[in-house]
């Protein structure tokens, strides 16, 4: 039987980290990515070698830039004929007023959330139609459905991850590659840790289930979602504790 491959954009740390060690230790070969996080994402590895066994390749760099992610999915296609799965993860926050956004600013958080996806869709996909087999999952956020003050460019980008998903799933459904994505409530990764202890408390008072939701709960909802019927594509999934 042959493995089974995924590729995890930002998996040094935060859900990245956590799908990548699920996956690992079910058998996966990983390839993992960051673009600046490197002694996080070699301690990722260095765990799933340890632990798990299981062949785990690093293949850093900026998945907003087209030309980094050619070079990542040429390292990819070195090891393997096609990947089993592909979760696009990476992503950055900015919280501020829109008119105090630069250019720059706005460039990055769309590039980096955004344009990362079809960069890695656009490798992805062939192997993927030849072998009509694939899962594609993408990482979004509640904020893409109903908008967050003060995170317009999240929003945006997070926004058109769920455009691009269903329109991508109905492209893609002939060929029997599935594609969804899990819009997450406030999980508690290094994204909110610039929140202060009494912003993260009201944020608390304002989710039903009365916390944040865990990366490995993330993590779990992903092997669901690729374990899930065939039938199954085109999906927004919400895990935000009840807060929408």
């Amino acid at each position: 039987m042959n493995q089974k491959t995924i590729f995890i954009t930002g998996a040094s740390r935060g859900i990245g980290k956590s799908i990548a060690l699920l996956f690992a230790s079910r058998g996966y070969q990983t390839f993992l990515n960051c673009s600046t996080s490197m002694e996080e994402l070699r301690r990722v590895k260095q765990e799933i070698k340890e632990k798990y066994h299981t062949p785990c390749t690093l293949v850093p760099g900026n998945v907003g830039d087209s030309r980094k992610v050619n070079e990542i999915y040429e390292r990819i296609y070195e090891e393997c004929t096609h990947l089993d799965v592909l979760v696009n993860n990476a992503g950055i926050s900015y919280i501020n007023l829109l008119t105090d956004m630069t250019d720059e600013d706005w460039n990055r958080i769309i590039q980096t959330n955004l344009s990362s996806a079809f960069y890695c869709c656009r490798q992805a996909i062939p192997p993927m139609v030849s072998k009509r087999s694939g899962k594609i999952i993408n990482i979004s956020s509640m904020w893409g459905t109903s908008g967050a003050s003060c995170e317009v460019a999240y929003s945006a980008s997070k926004s058109g991850i769920n455009g691009f998903t269903k329109a991508l799933a109905k492209e893609l459904a002939p060929s029997n590659v599935q594609v969804n994505a899990i819009a997450c409530g406030v999980i508690d990764t290094s994204m909110n840790s610039q929140l202060t202890e009494e912003e993260r408390k009201a944020l608390e008072e304002d989710i039903p289930a009365g916390r944040y939701g865990t990366p490995e709960e993330i993590a779990q909802m992903v092997w669901n979602i690729v374990h899930a019927p065939d039938y199954m594509t085109g999906q927004i999934i919400g895990v935000d504790g009840g807060f929408l």
